[in-house]
């Protein structure tokens, strides 16, 4: 029997990555603004206009519980997908008309707001929505926050690629950001057949990065903290790489070349292709 991978209470973590945002975009410059990110529809101020949309639905619907646009039918993933989607660009065409001040001035007056609301759940009461990426049909709040944490980090991220500055590439900030993207990987797996006690290793190469195990069970795929045998598929994905791939920036066959796998090819290339985000 393997553990399962304890989760991470997220919760302090939120306020110091938000005086990163502000330091970040208090130091962008007129071209920063403009300038590409991988998100290969949105400019930087497109991305800084979509965190401040996630403040501002954070803050109406989880902490005031005020559903002003409702959802059309929803059949299936792709239609939930589809819908978040617009919603996203339409916030995004709209907001073009903000100024950087006044951004950087609205994210000053969200960002504690959501921090305190995230700082008052507990973390083992059912969440308001379910991590569908991770193919939970209901979630518990400990899930639900390290993804919200996941959708701040990657963002502020891509930001911070865009533009040529470090900072969040640490350990402790990327280390619980993968912690949580890699709950993905069981339901990834989900439809993969093997031999019960087959193990997989995925390894993010850089000291922020770590280890993560796949092992087969009885009733299906499990998230572990360590392995007992010589894992049947090992993969190494750098660090600069890992974040983009799995947020769906990059695709498997764009980076196959820099990723190094060892034993069952098959398995290996299964791991890259997890998407921990809604897309």
């Amino acid at each position: 029997m393997y553990p399962e991978l304890p989760f991470s209470d997220v919760r302090p973590l939120f306020r110091p990555l938000q005086h990163k945002l502000i330091e970040l975009l208090s130091s962008l410059t007129a071209e920063d603004w403009n300038r590409q990110t991988v998100a290969k529809q949105w400019k930087v101020k497109d991305v800084v206009s979509h965190l401040l949309d996630g403040d501002l639905r954070v803050l109406s619907m989880q902490r005031d519980k005020y559903f002003g646009q409702q959802p059309p039918n929803i059949k299936g993933y792709e239609d939930l997908v589809a819908w978040l989607n617009q919603l996203n660009a339409d916030w995004v065409a709209a907001s073009r008309r903000l100024s950087p001040d006044v951004l950087t001035l609205l994210h000053q007056t969200t960002g504690p707001l959501v921090c305190d609301h995230y700082e008052s759940l507990d973390l083992q009461t059912e969440a308001i929505f379910a991590v569908d990426w991770a193919g939970e049909s209901t979630s518990l709040n400990w899930m639900h926050l390290a993804r919200e944490y996941t959708e701040k980090w990657h963002h502020q991220q891509q930001i911070r690629d865009a533009v040529g500055l470090d900072g969040i590439m640490t350990k402790a900030f990327f280390r619980p950001f993968m912690d949580t993207f890699f709950r993905a990987l069981p339901n990834t797996f989900r439809n993969v057949a093997a031999e019960e006690g087959t193990l997989i290793q995925a390894t993010i190469t850089s000291e922020a990065g770590g280890s993560w195990f796949l092992v087969k069970e009885e009733k299906g795929w499990l998230l572990t903290s360590g392995g007992e045998k010589t894992p049947d598929a090992t993969v190494e994905i750098p660090a600069e790489i890992s974040w983009k791939l799995f947020s769906k920036s990059l695709r498997p066959s764009e980076i196959r070349k820099q990723i190094k796998i060892t034993g069952d090819e098959a398995l290996g290339e299964k791991v890259l292709e997890m998407v921990s985000v809604m897309a």
